[in-house]
């Protein structure tokens, strides 16, 4: 969703992250398989369900196939 890792520390620090319905506020806080995220990003909010993991980091196009789209961006003027 964000290039770096600091990025994606600082959307969950700022509360713009929820696992499992539950806002998360830790940065190292671990994700299973099965997980469903909500993403609070650039106007957007999207929903993932985790079904896999790399073991390695990759590019963004292998890091798609670990994750299914449960809702595509949906404008946050649209959101609850």
């Amino acid at each position: 969703m964000v290039k770096a890792r600091t990025s994606a520390a600082e959307l969950v620090e700022s509360g713009q992250v929820r696992v499992n319905g539950t806002r998360e506020k830790s940065p190292g806080h671990a994700i299973k398989i099965g997980d469903v995220l909500t993403i609070a990003l650039d106007r957007t909010v999207r929903v993932l369900k985790v079904i896999a993991f790399n073991e390695r980091r990759g590019d963004a196009a292998s890091a798609r196939v670990l994750y299914e789209e449960l809702s595509e961006g949906t404008p946050s003027s649209q959101r609850n």
